[in-house]
């Protein structure tokens, strides 16, 4: 009786491993031999007992950036909507934001990317998500990356914690990157500010998630080494390094070749010099819709580069 018990225990253990197995599902539209690799690492991490992070930049990484940051379209599509017809002090105000930003032009500097924040500050924190929500749902819905969800998706089933960085407003991203993604609010980190009784003020509380503000966000914030990181620009290098495991580069810049102000990617595009380091690259497709307006070209921002696949 006790042979018989113990042989229909083990026969029960050995019928939980197929349910309690961790399955990776192929991500369609990225050869086999990089969803052999990105299996392989993940069922290398099956035995870890500490936590396993997966960190992603937000803008041209899980979804499209082109022709324009979401950022830069949720503010002018709101001054073109709402701030243009008003004749009130605070209205006028935030247009002389804007008009400082268009002057500066460089939408990947950290003075711009404060600038955002300036703006929106005197705002509730539920009216800047609403801002970026509908921009998401009236011009990026369909820029979602499917490859990055489905990537995701296998994340979640290997027990990862899942973060997204961007560089833009937190408050303005946090709502719809939740919802596509599946992640907790709290797991999309972006420049922050103080709230002082319900309303957003324009004091920031650093770091940014800018360029080596990335790195610096996982280290204050997620507080732990990632084991897969993923990036497109060379914004994201330092942050792309904080990876303890594999490196994930989507649609890298392959024309222009960085000067020494770049650091150790120095005579390369961003593209060879991830391919030197033993990235994966990998690639989404992103153009533009031109049956979308974008109010961010009416106001001369520089567009962003196509990535058809």
């Amino acid at each position: 009786m006790k042979r018989l018990t113990l042989t229909i225990l083990a026969a029960a253990f050995c019928l939980t491993i197929p349910l309690n197995a961790q399955t990776y599902r192929n991500i369609s539209g990225w050869s086999d031999q990089i969803n052999n690799r990105i299996e392989d690492f993940l069922n290398s991490t099956i035995t870890m007992n500490t936590r396993k992070v997966a960190v992603f930049d937000s803008d041209g990484t899980t979804f499209g950036q082109v022709p324009h940051y979401l950022a830069d379209e949720a503010l002018y599509r709101y001054a073109d909507m709402v701030l243009k017809e008003r004749k009130d002090k605070e209205a006028k105000d935030k247009l002389k934001i804007l008009d400082r930003m268009v002057k500066d032009g460089n939408n990947v500097g950290k003075p711009y990317v404060e600038n955002r924040v300036h703006f929106l500050a005197g705002l509730s924190p539920e009216e800047i998500e609403m801002i970026g929500y509908q921009c998401y749902e009236e011009s990026y819905r369909n820029k979602t990356y499917p490859e990055m969800k489905q990537l995701v998706a296998n994340l979640k089933e290997y027990g990862f914690e899942v973060y997204i960085l961007t560089a833009s407003p937190e408050f303005l991203y946090q709502k719809f990157v939740s919802e596509e993604y599946g992640i907790p609010v709290t797991s999309v980190l972006g420049a922050k500010c103080v709230v002082k009784e319900g309303v957003t003020t324009g004091e920031i509380i650093p770091p940014i998630p800018q360029d080596d503000g990335k790195a610096h966000t996982i280290e204050t914030f997620i507080k732990t080494r990632p084991l897969i990181v993923g990036g497109n620009s060379r914004g994201d290098m330092d942050m792309l390094n904080e990876s303890a495991g594999l490196k994930i580069v989507v649609n890298p810049d392959d024309i222009t070749v960085r000067g020494p102000e770049d650091g150790p990617m120095n005579g390369h595009t961003v593209k060879s010099y991830w391919e030197k380091e033993g990235a994966l690259i990998v690639r989404c497709n992103d153009v533009r819709d031109p049956k979308v307006r974008f109010h961010t070209g009416e106001w001369k921002i520089k567009e962003n580069v196509a990535n058809p696949k």
